[in-house]
Parts: structure tokens; C-alpha cells; sequence
């Protein structure tokens, strides 16, 4: 069973994408913020990242930085309600750049392409 990350600061958020995705059968770890995100990396070792970008203290671009500069293969799905950084350069090292939605459609989607593609999913 996959192991997925999921970094927002608003814990409703959090809770709400932790409910769905275990529902997808997956096992998600929590973080409130980029520098909890950095040591559950480290330390929980996921299989696959939900990124936030808007968040206090670093933000999910520095973040997602970070956390490629130790983890190159592992793959990060940023997850926002901004398209604006979308085309930024900096954001393009994550793997897929999702829109939030209600209903998570897209983003289980790149999910499950990504764990397939690093054979974590059959």
C-alpha cells in the first residue's frame, strides 16, 4: 500500500484530503507546514507528495525545493487553488501541478499515473 504526504496548513483541508485518499486505499501522513513536510520526508519516507503552495513560513515552492534536493525521485503533486505558478520555473520540478477541486478527480488521477509510473501501484 502506497504511502502519501499531504502538505497543507489548513487542517480541514487536511483531514478532508486524508478521508478521501484513504478511501483510495492509501496510506496518508500528515504535515501543517513546509518544515514538517521536510522531516516527514526524511523520516516516514512517502511514496508520493501533495504539496500546498500558499502556507506561512516556507512556503510549498521552497518546500517542494527542498525536498528535490534529497529526493529527486520522488514524486510531488502540487496542489493549489492558484493557477498563477503554474508556468513558473521553480514549479516545474514538481511532477504534476493539480487545481484543488471538491471532488479530487484530477489529483487522484495524477496519483495513481504517478505510483504506477515508479511501480509503487499496480
Amino acid at each position: 500500500m502506497a504511502t502519501i504526504l499531504v502538505v497543507d496548513d489548513e487542517s480541514f483541508e487536511r483531514v478532508f484530503y486524508e478521508k478521501r485518499l484513504m478511501d483510495e486505499g492509501y496510506n496518508v501522513i500528515l504535515a501543517g507546514d513546509g518544515f514538517e513536510a521536510i522531516e516527514k520526508v526524511k523520516n516516514e519516507k512517502p511514496d508520493l507528495v501533495v504539496l500546498d503552495i500558499k502556507m506561512p513560513g516556507i512556503d510549498g515552492i521552497e518546500t517542494l525545493g527542498k525536498i528535490c534536493q534529497e529526493n529527486y525521485d520522488l514524486p510531488i503533486i502540487i496542489n493549489t487553488n492558484y493557477e498563477v505558478w503554474r508556468d513558473n520555473f521553480r514549479t516545474r520540478a514538481a511532477d504534476a501541478y493539480v487545481i484543488k477541486s471538491p471532488d479530487l478527480k484530477e489529483l487522484k488521477e495524477k496519483i495513481k499515473e504517478l505510483l504506477m509510473m515508479k511501480g509503487k501501484i499496480t
